[in-house]
């Protein structure tokens, strides 16, 4: 088969040019000039009929639908990602730091949808299979459900998934900025490489409805590598998180045609691999130190999922001229927002104080509804004097030291009642419709960051190394 003309053309002014050139001539943009395949003009006359159905069009009202069919996934915490399962013809693009665990959890995974019947194609461009089945040992996996390829050219790899297509399962790509095709003679993991590759993987995936995985390694900045449209070709983006110094491992759903968009799983990285956390909010508050000054339980949402995680903060005089500022698992500039309404709106003296702000398990927290968490402990840190053990805390905190009110509420407050808690500090509710919280925990209803902290640590912190309120 010949190989197909390409072109070279500018990803800015979209100029092509039959060289690659370091400067665009047209605009002047360096290294902008991508390589890319050349489309015979369609025949619309021709054209075959849509692969969803009717090739006319249709009133709205008059398409009919169906459930979507799904490939029940016996690892829950990744059926819950995905949306209550895998869905025939999908691609799902997995992203995350190197060494997170990404070809871990997949090679679980494929183990668990592939049976005998109905194996699964593990393709690496990265290892041998022997090094695989090495993995696959320590994990405890093996049987023949899984089938290893150690390929990078997409034709034979697809010429391999077709021979398998009747009964293939799944087809796991590790990684798509491995792949190559002939038609490009650029390097594999450029990025007309990985948009071409991933487009003929996502064309395969619907023509022959197996759901394809793909494993995409992430820049420093912590973006999946290659074009932005590779995130776009997919149906579903997941990304792997966590700390390398924790066990902890969090997928969450950032795009999702089939589900819900920042949905998360709990996973724990032990010897035996990816193993599921059923109950994450126990978890991370498993090794909680009650009675501690500058500790706090926030009540946190992540996709649909109500956790409860441990918010710490130290406040230490500075010995420097300018007070140092560190937040692990906060966004900084949230915390810099607490301080100033601290400073400001509450009369607490932080500007010669360093501190430090933590949130325990290796978890990412950007939601605002932790801000009030945030401030709780912060005071509690600089009087020295502990929250209640049973309080926990959501609102979001503004500039004018409100506290303002947060989504999902009831759902967050069950999750504090389920695991014991019995005092919760809340967003008071104006003008919103009213809600019955659980009977077994006590919601105390503030409008600022002052009433909260009267709340939580008594009125002027009974005393205690307050600050003078100005």
């Amino acid at each position: 088969m010949p190989r197909q003309e390409t072109r070279w053309v500018c990803q800015q002014c979209n100029w092509s040019y039959a060289r690659q050139m370091g400067k665009c001539p047209n605009c002047g943009a360096w290294d902008s000039l991508v390589e890319t395949l050349l489309d015979p003009e369609p025949d619309f006359r021709t054209a075959t009929a849509s692969p969803f159905g009717a090739s006319i069009p249709q009133p709205l009202s008059q398409v009919e639908i169906g459930a979507i069919p799904r490939i029940p996934v016996a690892m829950g915490e990744f059926a819950r990602v995905l949306g209550g399962g895998l869905v025939p013809g999908s691609i799902v693009l997995i992203g995350g730091e190197p060494g997170i665990g990404k070809s871990t959890l997949l090679l679980q995974v494929a183990a668990m949808l592939g049976s005998e019947a109905l194996p699964v194609l593990y393709v690496s461009g990265e290892e041998s299979p022997q090094q695989i089945r090495m993995r696959a040992d320590r994990l405890d996996i093996g049987g023949d459900p899984l089938h290893l390829l150690s390929e990078t050219e997409v034709g034979a790899i697809l010429a391999q998934a077709d021979a398998m297509a009747p009964r293939l399962r799944a087809l796991v790509i590790d990684s798509i900025q491995t792949m190559h095709t002939e038609d490009l003679t650029s390097a594999s993991g450029n990025v007309s490489q990985v948009r071409e590759t991933a487009s003929r993987f996502q064309r395969w995936a619907k023509l022959r409805g197996v759901p394809v995985f793909l494993v995409g390694h992430v820049t420093k900045e912590g973006a999946i590598a290659g074009p932005k449209v590779l995130e776009h070709i997919v149906d579903t983006v997941l990304y792997l998180e966590g700390d390398p110094f924790h066990a902890y491992r969090l997928l969450r759903s950032v795009k999702n045609r089939f589900g819900a968009t920042s949905e998360v799983g709990v996973f724990e990285m032990q010897a035996k691999g990816m193993i599921e956390v059923l109950n994450p909010s126990e978890a991370f508050l498993a090794e909680r130190m009650v009675n501690v000054p500058g500790s706090a339980v926030a009540i946190t949402i992540e996709g649909t999922r109500p956790l409860l995680v441990e918010v710490q903060a130290l406040a230490s005089p500075t010995s420097f001229g300018n007070p140092r500022r560190t937040a692990n698992g906060l966004d900084y500039n949230r915390l810099l927002l607490t301080i100033a309404v601290l400073t400001r709106r509450v009369g607490l003296n932080l500007g010669e104080q360093d501190i430090f702000a933590n949130v325990v398990g290796g978890l990412q927290v950007e939601e605002p509804g932790a801000d009030l968490a945030v401030v709780i402990a912060l005071t509690s840190s600089l009087w020295d004097q502990p929250v209640p053990a049973d309080m926990a805390l959501v609102g979001e905190v503004g500039l004018s030291g409100e506290v303002r009110s947060v989504g999902q509420l009831e759902p967050r407050l069950n999750e504090a009642a389920r695991l014991g808690f019995r005092k919760a500090i809340i967003p008071r509710r104006l003008g919103r419709t009213p809600f019955a919280p659980p009977k077994d925990l006590e919601t105390v209803p503030v409008r600022s960051v002052r009433e909260a902290i009267d709340v939580a640590l008594g009125p002027r912190g009974k005393g205690r190394g307050s600050q003078s309120d100005t």
